[in-house]
């Protein structure tokens, strides 16, 4: 398990890949020129080409422009190289990458894909060198020279695509790094559950015009994934959101349907304890009551130190029949059984793009391999629908999935996948709406909802959180929607958290009143407070700050196998919590505004921002630099619009990081209809018009139309090329 630490005393460069060849350049420039990309008023690109190739090719290129580092960096993370740029910190990180995915795999994938798939991929590495071909100027950081099999390191586009059962990187350091890392899961004061999505989907009775409408809302790390079209004389027309370095739409629709995709919590990946020995200086693990050889694999991971000279550390893996070792617990080995790429995801990812209406999109649903998501679905024939994840295998439901289970006996092997019907689901409910945020699949369609005695309990451990009781609340009693009422809904800014957690803080005050003086105007504010986040509210400020400071206690885990939801652990909170501990947090809330802005009475528009970055290395927001006003809050607290926001590096202001991304609503009429909002804009260079050109729209949640016809986006073309030109 130590590893075996080497240093090479070469230069940074040494990876860099071979020079383009005259047959590549040839080809691509053969290939450019049978792409045209158009970019609107908006810098959107909308890529047309002959073939779904051609169209992949010019995809990757106009990425490329937007944001390389981003797309560079994507692939460098799924090679497991990361410490190459970063330095050794980022060294554990990429060895829980390659325990999980080995690039030989995607080697192997990519020489036997069918021919269609390999044009795909030769297309998305050609985009790319293209790219680099003519833009000498820009300079990669490790990738040189992109290789077709790249997207088959990394399947289905999820911002959380690797699935490790729980484990963590501290795990991962004290077994192979032979440390004694602290092991917890406890929460800090900065940290927000800022993971989700919100995804909705809205049947014919429930709508103005009798089309169905889905709205889609990614919460993710700003930024992660830009706007764009894709058409091709083949069939494809695909709109929506694709994720930096990948050749399909994630969370988009074309001509005849539309998805989703929601962060899921379906278990997909199981822990096992092994039970090992040595014999003869060789482990060997049991299983049925025999015993078998542990396989062992050397990995060699580089990392760049503070000289800007490389070196690498050599690390003894160990893998079972259920996959890697990577921790040990109470002095067993524990190994992980997961699912993190296959040809067949990516294969889904893309086909979907292509789906015609429901019963495709449920054929394609059919080749289980998307492991990470949820998905709301619509169509242009009245269809809507929901799969609570999609890749599940079958298990026998004596275990505790949530738990490491025993590695030696084949009662806890995996029993094949359960069919799509058999997943949590529902098809064209009675009630006309859906909705997940990332939340129970059990209260998805209202009273058409799912029942939970139906399905084992690994399908669906989600519990409640904040934004899903209160988009159902939102959607009970909607009717005669369009896309604009549907937005205007989905924007309320109501903080359900606070309906639970605020009478708590107020039955503590009016028992202890005398003793807190200082809080008589404070509270008067929170009293009278509706729960409705707002730039102009003072109030806002208090409850988000002062909850803040109380998150850890909140999600506090009692046991390893604690599975009480956010609602429960808060409700639990607020019942049982020390009416001291909450007003001295308050006390001490206003405390800090006092130092940081001379008054505790600061409106949340002034505490909350909006300041764009780069991504650059060694850039910071900055209260000295200009910055917008925001109203919404973290889905933490139960903002549907999620914007989640903390200090950085001694700023007093808040800055947002995560939360609302590429913002969808889309009517399935005879004729699309669609509006769309992205954070800041489409470009990741500051120096352009389209850096920021969406951050006082996004701000305040005003959307711009959607430009899916050829004809509508050459009338608001900003300029149209081939690639390279």
């Amino acid at each position: 398990m130590k590893p075996f630490l080497i240093f090479l005393m070469l230069p940074f460069q040494i990876f860099a890949q071979d020079a383009f060849t005259n047959t590549d350049i040839v080809r691509w420039q053969r290939t450019a020129n049978h792409v045209t990309i158009i970019r609107d008023k908006w810098g959107i690109p909308h890529v047309y080409g002959k073939t779904d190739a051609d169209a992949v090719f010019g995809l990757l290129y106009a990425q490329c422009e937007d944001d390389f580092e981003r797309v560079e960096m994507n692939y460098i993370e799924k090679l497991g190289r990361m410490a190459e740029v970063k330095g050794e910190s980022a060294l554990y990180d990429d060895l829980l990458i390659r325990l999980q995915i080995d690039s030989a795999d995607a080697q192997k994938d990519y020489e036997n894909a069918p021919q269609w798939l390999k044009k795909l991929l030769n297309a998305y590495a050609d985009g790319i060198n293209f790219y680099l071909y003519k833009n000498p100027q820009v300079k990669p950081k490790l990738l040189f020279n992109f290789k077709p099999w790249y997207p088959l390191l990394w399947t289905d586009g999820s911002i959380g695509a690797i699935d490790i059962g729980g484990i963590t990187i501290p795990e991962i350091k004290n077994f192979y790094g032979k440390l004694n890392l602290p092991i917890t899961a406890n929460y800090t004061e900065n940290n927000q559950l800022n993971s989700g999505s919100n995804g909705f989907a809205f049947a014919p009775s429930r709508t103005a015009s009798g089309n169905t409408i889905l709205y889609i809302n990614p919460h993710v790390t700003f930024y992660f994934r830009p706007e764009v079209q894709v058409v091709s004389n083949e069939g494809l027309n695909a709109y929506g959101a694709v994720t930096w370095g990948q050749f399909f739409v994630y969370q988009g629709f074309n001509a005849h349907c539309g998805w989703m995709h929601t962060s899921s919590y379906a278990d997909v990946a199981d822990l096992y304890i092994e039970n090992i020995k040595q014999i003869d200086g060789n482990y060997v693990y049991e299983f049925e009551k025999k015993w078998y050889p542990v396989k062992q694999k050397e990995i060699t991971l580089h990392y760049i130190n503070a000289n800007g000279m490389i070196a690498a550390k050599k690390f003894t893996t160990y893998f079972t029949q259920h996959g890697p070792i990577m921790a040990q617990r109470n002095g067993k080995w524990i190994s992980v059984k997961a699912m993190n790429r296959s040809m067949n995801s990516l294969i889904q990812s893309w086909q979907r793009t292509k789906a015609d209406g429901f019963n495709s999109y449920k054929k394609i649903m059919e080749l289980y391999g998307n492991t990470s998501n949820n998905t709301v679905f619509a169509d242009n024939k009245g269809n809507i629908a929901y799969w609570h994840g999609n890749f599940i295998p079958k298990r026998d439901t004596n275990y505790n999935w949530a738990l490491p289970v025993d590695g030696t006996t084949s009662a806890t092997e995996w029993k094949g996948l359960h069919s799509l019907d058999e997943i949590v689901h529902i098809y064209n409910p009675a009630s006309g709406w859906i909705e997940n945020c990332n939340s129970t699949p059990f209260t998805v369609s209202g009273s058409s909802s799912p029942l939970k005695k139906n399905y084992p309990h690994y399908m669906a451990p989600d519990g409640q959180n904040f934004r899903g009781i209160l988009a159902v609340k939102l959607w009970e009693n909607a009717h005669q929607l369009t896309i604009e009422k549907v937005i205007h809904i989905a924007y309320n800014t109501h903080l359900s958290a606070f309906d639970v957690l605020l009478p708590a803080l107020l039955k503590a005050y009016d028992t202890h009143k005398d003793t807190y003086p200082q809080l008589q105007l404070p509270i008067t504010l929170l009293r009278s407070w509706n729960h409705d986040a707002s730039a102009t509210s003072i109030a806002t400020t208090l409850a988000i700050e002062w909850a803040q400071k109380l998150l850890p206690a909140i999600m506090r885990n009692k046991s390893e196998d604690d599975e009480d939801d956010q609602v429960q652990k808060t409700e639990h909170f607020a019942q049982k919590a020390n009416p001291v501990t909450l007003l001295n947090t308050l006390m001490q809330v206003i405390k800090e505004l006092n130092e940081n802005f001379g008054t505790w009475q600061v409106a949340w528009g002034d505490v909350n921002r909006y300041q764009r970055l780069t991504g650059h290395v060694n850039e910071e927001f900055d209260d000295s630099k200009p910055s917008l006003p925001v109203a919404f809050a973290a889905s933490t607290w139960g903002c549907i619009p999620s914007f989640v926001s903390r200090t950085f590096n001694g700023s007093k202001k808040r800055y947002g990081y995560n939360g609302n991304s590429f913002i969808c609503a889309v009517e399935f009429g005879k004729r699309i209809k669609a509006k769309s909002l992205l954070t800041g804009g489409e470009s990741g260079h500051a120096s352009s018009l389209h850096f920021t050109d969406q951050a006082a729209m996004y701000t305040n949640g005003i959307f711009k139309d959607v430009l899916f016809y050829k004809e509508d986006v050459l009338r608001y073309a900003e300029k149209s090329y081939h690639p390279g030109n």
